[in-house]
């Protein structure tokens, strides 16, 4: 009778990024050849018992709860973060989607953008889409095949929105890189950052217009303010797309780069902002939107800027006027 000795190593777990990288090595070692046809179809049930086992490691069904939706940890995640100096890039990544965001992206973008609140140490964010679309809206798909399970936040003050991030307030600046379609719920999700560096081949819209999917993520309250009521309601009536120049022309855009660029002229800009002295940098935003989105009068908003300023002149204004007599600053240099 002849026999077999297998000799199994099973190690290596490693953690990247939510999932499991599962290395096995399988070493079989035979001592003497298999006398029968039988034995030889013994040996093939076992290793492949081994790679089904192997299988079963590897797609770990684990899982993890962000915000209330359950998400697996066994595959890419639907949101990358990276840290580049004092800017953090967050990328929607579901390019096999053109980036449409499903509740498990929602609550994984609604995750970043309040670590990067959260984090002192992070002066401005970028958002960007993976894959070469920055984001097609919501998830239509998931939308039409299990529409009970939406999970929606009546009271815009104590739950995200559909998109995810699109009812927070930032303190710091966020800059969206656009490239592809950033149409729908992606239209809104770039009015959520401060500026928008657009590609070339970028396109605009209320594309939702034709499925009967309104504006629920601040699409039809940032919009009209950020390009003028009578503009807004061109796009929103008609769903038109709308592309990089005519976007420039409306003030949606803020830069237009050449297609692949966007991401890198986003960084680029968010490290010459963070560049200036901050606490200046900030009450002045913070009074831009004071003004328009939340002061009942001209008065108010002028009170509101006049006592955001006087607290930053101790701090930072003095001390820059000092360097500027030194002549530091001088010809757009810091």
């Amino acid at each position: 009778m002849g026999y077999y000795k297998f000799f199994i190593n099973t190690h290596k777990f490693i953690q990247i990024r939510g999932g499991l990288k599962c290395t096995f090595f399988l070493s079989v070692k035979c001592w003497k050849v298999c006398r029968s046809l039988r034995r030889v179809l013994y040996v093939q049930v076992y290793l492949s018992i081994c790679f089904m086992l192997v299988l079963a490691l590897r797609a770990d069904m684990s899982l993890t709860e962000v915000n209330g939706i359950q998400i697996g940890t066994n595959r890419k995640s639907n949101v990358v973060t990276e840290r580049h100096g004092t800017i953090t890039t967050i990328g929607i990544n579901r390019p096999e989607a053109r980036n449409a965001v499903n509740q498990e992206t929602a609550a994984l973008l609604l995750q970043a953008f309040t670590s990067f609140e959260e984090d002192r140490s992070l002066t401005a964010a970028v958002l960007y889409g993976i894959g070469g679309n920055f984001c097609a809206g919501y998830d239509l798909k998931e939308l039409a095949h299990s529409p009970t399970s939406i999970k929606l936040e009546q009271d815009v003050t104590k739950g995200p929105g559909p998109m995810g991030p699109s009812r927070m307030k930032f303190s710091k600046p966020v800059i969206a890189a656009v490239s592809g379609y950033a149409v729908a719920g992606g239209l809104e999700l770039s009015l959520l950052a401060d500026l928008r560096v657009v590609e070339e081949s970028a396109v605009f819209g209320v594309f939702c217009r034709r499925f009967g999917v309104p504006l629920i993520d601040g699409g039809t309250v940032r919009l009209p303010k950020l390009i003028g009521l009578s503009r807004a309601l061109d796009l929103i009536l008609t769903g038109r797309p709308v592309g990089a120049q005519e976007a420039y022309e409306f003030g949606l855009a803020n830069r237009i780069v050449p297609n692949g660029q966007a991401l890198q002229y986003a960084i680029e800009l968010a490290e010459q902002i963070s560049a200036f002295p901050q606490e200046c940098m900030h009450g002045d935003r913070n009074s831009a939107y004071y003004g328009v989105f939340d002061a009942s009068s001209f008065t108010e908003a002028m009170q509101f800027e006049f006592d955001t300023g006087v607290q930053v002149l101790l701090k930072e204004s003095v001390p820059g006027a000092k360097k500027f007599s030194l002549g530091y600053g001088r010809g757009g240099k810091l």
